[in-house]
């Protein structure tokens, strides 16, 4: 057997001991969140006038989601922080995401919660150019999560709401994030979405890729 085809055949036999360690992997690309602020309607109009509307500026990795324009001051107990970049487009109710360094900072304790789930979340004030809301809830660290097509979790045998492990591959903050949500929806594109604190403690960037990994 030639040189070439020993390494051919020793790749692919490492390539099915790994998959027999680690379940079926696959890439997941890498969106990093910054602190952001989503919008309800009312909260809108009190906040830059009614009938204000939301100013794409920049689309983002999921279809039909945008960076604005517009941007608001988050303010706690201990701290503010200016300039905090609004999402769109609005949904039903405010909900301002965080890490867990951003709620330290202003003093809230912010849970660790799936996108949209608010009961018993801390409130902030936000203030923008033309008033200021003081939100009962809200406030959040997002689960990091995986957002993929139906059509990719079939294919992979996963399904909404699932529960993962990822592997960060290679670099010197190699490691496996556990407790990974899987959200399954034809209107999302395949990415993970980790915050600032978890991309720094992996030294991950923007479109990095992990290795998930269903047990």
């Amino acid at each position: 057997m030639g040189t070439s085809n020993q390494e051919t055949l020793v790749k692919l036999i490492t390539k099915l001991v790994m998959e027999e360690l680690y379940g079926m992997c696959t890439q997941i690309p890498i969106g990093v969140s910054n602190k952001h602020i989503h919008l309800s309607r009312k909260d809108m109009d009190v906040l830059f006038g009614e009938g204000s509307e939301l100013t794409p500026i920049k689309d983002l990795g999921q279809p039909g989601q945008y960076a604005c324009a517009e941007v608001l001051t988050v303010k706690g107990p201990k701290g503010e922080f200016g300039r905090v970049r609004v999402l769109g487009p609005l949904r039903p109710e405010t909900q301002v995401e965080l890490s867990k360094t951003d709620a330290r900072t202003i003093g809230i304790k912010a849970p660790i919660r799936e996108s949209g789930v608010l009961d018993g979340t801390p409130g902030v004030e936000l203030i923008g150019p033309e008033g200021s809301v003081m939100l009962e809830k809200g406030a959040i660290v997002a689960l990091r999560h995986i957002h993929m097509t139906p059509e990719t979790a079939k294919q992979w045998g996963i399904k909404d709401k699932d529960i993962v492990d990822v592997r960060v591959n290679g670099g010197e903050r190699a490691g496996v994030l556990g407790n990974v949500l899987v959200r399954v929806s034809d209107k999302y594109a395949l990415e993970m979405h980790v915050d600032t604190d978890e991309a720094n403690a992996c030294c991950l960037d923007n479109n990095d890729t992990v290795t998930i990994i269903k047990k």
